[in-house]
């Protein structure tokens, strides 16, 4: 029986308030209005942003349905959506592209004018309601995805069709971990062929930034972390060397200098640290070193840095979602992944079935995972 345009009634996990578990509630996902998409959810990564939103040193309305690393399957549309049709397989986005404004005309450009859900969080959907909600009260959306549910609505500038034969527990990740950390590189840095770089952090994203290295021809990756037990995964996906500032008693970005004549090309933080983004710049050269700051900072804190660290030659940068435009993007992405460009399983270290949510925190928070996923 047919569930377009009638109220659907399913499994989420629901944030009450910060700092405290998930629980597993009863929702009601109402129809899609127009120009938005409701997805049955297959499966969803855990992310270390979703983590931040839970800590609230990512700042997000509560209560809420949290996720945004996910693949499902189109169940129904709203009047004039034209991109998708319901049994279309898709990734939602929680960096949209209208394709219509002037940073989505922009060549060198991604974050939409549309994405005020990013810098400016309310929750919602673009018309500024909620399509779900829990004992009788309206919850939350999460930056334009919401993927820890089993049905979700988003906008249609905020999903992106892929290949039918697309594995979605596999390919989820490309909806941020994959994406940001390899088109920090590929993208953002543009890592040069026999290039020599310098990846802090070595989650999910940071190995990720370390395949876009590889891929891009980058002829020393040195792995940064002060985990060691990152370090066998970290070489296997591509870093020729991998070094713990804890091993060191002068400051890690000596280290690098020294290994490196001088500083390396391009250099990534992906932890989201202030000292170690001072260290991500310091590390490369001073006169034509490239650093992009990958991982999400905390809230209201600033960094203080003397101007003649850039004024030299060095470039600091950043980018959302790897600089990628996520409509084009994703579903190239995807066929790059169908055609073995780049590997995902190697980050995929653990699959939980979606009520095991909890657990799955636990093991990041314990660096005891690269990526979980959820299953539906």
């Amino acid at each position: 029986m047919s569930t377009a345009g009638k109220v659907i009634k399913c499994k989420a996990a629901v944030l009450w308030e910060p700092h405290k578990p998930f629980t597993i509630e009863d929702i009601e996902v109402a129809p899609p209005k127009a120009h938005e998409v409701r997805i049955k959810m297959v499966a969803t990564g855990v992310c270390r942003s979703d983590d931040h939103a839970v800590s609230g040193s990512l700042f997000t309305p509560l209560p809420a349905v949290l996720g945004h690393e996910g693949a499902g399957i189109v169940e129904s549309i709203g009047e004039g959506v034209t991109c998708v049709k319901p049994g279309d397989k898709v990734i939602p986005l929680f960096s949209p592209q209208c394709g219509k404004c002037r940073i989505c005309k922009h060549p060198e450009s991604n974050l939409c004018c549309q994405t005020k859900n990013l810098t400016q969080p309310k929750g919602a959907l673009l018309d500024g309601t909620s399509r779900f909600s829990c004992r009788g009260k309206p919850i939350h959306h999460f930056i334009s995805t919401s993927t820890f549910s089993q049905y979700t609505v988003v906008d249609d500038i905020a999903v992106a069709k892929i290949d039918a034969a697309a594995p979605l527990d596999k390919v989820c990740l490309i909806g941020c971990g994959f994406s940001t950390g390899y088109g920090s590189a590929v993208q953002v840095a543009k890592v040069t062929p026999g290039s020599t770089c310098a990846v802090f952090g070595l989650e999910g994203v940071g190995l990720s930034v370390v395949i876009g290295c590889k891929t891009a021809g980058a002829a020393k990756i040195i792995a940064v972390d002060i985990n060691k037990d990152k370090f066998a995964k970290a070489k296997e996906l591509g870093a020729t060397d991998c070094i713990n500032p804890q091993d060191y008693t002068k400051p890690i970005q000596e280290v690098l200098q020294e290994m490196t004549d001088g500083g390396v090309d391009f250099s990534f933080e992906v932890i989201g640290r202030l000292d170690t983004m001072t260290s991500a710049l310091l590390s490369c050269h001073s006169a034509c070193g490239v650093s992009v700051i990958v991982g999400v900072p905390p809230s209201a804190q600033s960094l203080s840095v003397n101007p003649m660290s850039l004024l030299l030659g060095r470039t600091w940068k950043g980018a959302i979602f790897g600089g990628f435009k996520s409509k084009d993007a994703v579903p190239k992405l995807v066929a790059d992944f169908m055609a073995k460009k780049f590997p995902l399983e190697p980050l995929i270290t653990h699959v939980l079935p979606f009520e095991k949510i909890n657990e799955a925190f636990d093991l990041l928070r314990a660096g005891k995972s690269i990526r979980t996923v959820l299953t539906f």
